[in-house]
């Protein structure tokens, strides 16, 4: 798709999100033939005219300014997450700016990986693209076998929507694979010219029609913190805190998984990680294979 069609699609959508009740307007009791507000409710509170707000409705946001795009997330009621992707889609709308082609990050540093092995909960490190790059031993060992030292990197929306073994990891597969979809539109909205993210999208959208449906939702978010829930065939179910710590300069994000004190869920880790000791082996004998 392009720039101009993901512009259309995400203020329809979020304007079909608010009604006018929502957002304090008189209905008069009429019959309306759109979900949401019309566009010229959403000219309105945004306090710009009806034809201007029709242009960029249509995908005209090149040239917009700060003052109109706040405008716009007010009146469309967006969150943190949605008016940073309004404002990359607006970027995007200008052109690409030098520098602004970028990759996703296939690498990572040695002081990044002593983080990782020096963290006494599970944790990997993955990056933009949903690739996992690197983990710790108590990671590979709550992956109980998906994560293979020898077959990394594992793309994370891949395995969501493409691997049969995903349902019975992820217990709560819908909210993890809405929130997976999420974050890759947020990051396609920063890197539009992405190949590998493009590419990606593409392949997913082709052979799943979960991922196509989701995608259309044209929902963003930020991957911080949530609750997750996941079966492991040693210890059974975990429930578990997922915590995102970003990278800036690295292009990287560091995601650690932790228990309640004292719960099953943190004795189950406690197993894991004396387990780990145990069947993993040596960094000097995994690299003399």
């Amino acid at each position: 798709m392009s720039i101009k069609d993901d512009v259309r699609e995400f203020l329809t959508s979020r304007r079909a999100n608010v009604t006018p009740e929502q957002a304090g307007l008189p209905t008069f009791g009429d019959k309306r033939r759109v979900a949401g507000l019309r566009r010229e409710e959403v000219a309105l509170l945004a306090g710009v005219s009806a034809d201007y707000y029709t242009r960029l409705e249509r995908g005209n946001l090149a040239g917009v300014s700060e003052q109109v795009l706040e405008a716009l997330g007010r009146a469309l009621r967006l969150d943190d997450a949605e008016r940073a992707h309004l404002a990359d889609l607006a970027r995007a709308s200008s052109g690409p700016v030098r520098g602004s082609r970028r990759t996703a990050v296939s690498k990572v540093r040695p002081g990044v990986l002593r983080i990782l092995e020096s963290l006494a909960t599970p944790a990997y490190v993955r990056n933009a693209r949903t690739d996992i790059l690197a983990a710790n031993d108590l990671a590979f060992a709550l992956y109980d076998g998906i994560l293979d030292r020898d077959r990394l990197p594992l793309n994370v929306a891949k395995f969501l929507f493409l691997d049969q073994r995903a349902p019975g990891f992820f217990l709560d597969w819908e909210t993890v694979a809405d929130d997976a979809v999420a974050a890759l539109r947020a990051e396609a909205g920063r890197s539009p010219h992405d190949k590998s993210l493009t590419d990606l999208v593409g392949e997913l959208a082709t052979r799943s029609e979960e991922f196509r449906t989701r995608w259309a939702r044209h929902n963003v978010k930020y991957h911080r913190t949530a609750a997750k829930r996941l079966h492991n065939s040693l210890v059974g179910d975990l429930a578990l805190t997922g915590e995102a710590m970003e990278l800036p300069g690295d292009g990287l994000v560091i995601v650690t998984y932790t228990a309640e004190p004292d719960s099953p869920a943190a004795e189950a880790l406690r197993f894991l990680a004396n387990w780990a000791i145990t069947s993993v082996p040596a960094p000097q004998e995994r690299d003399a294979r």
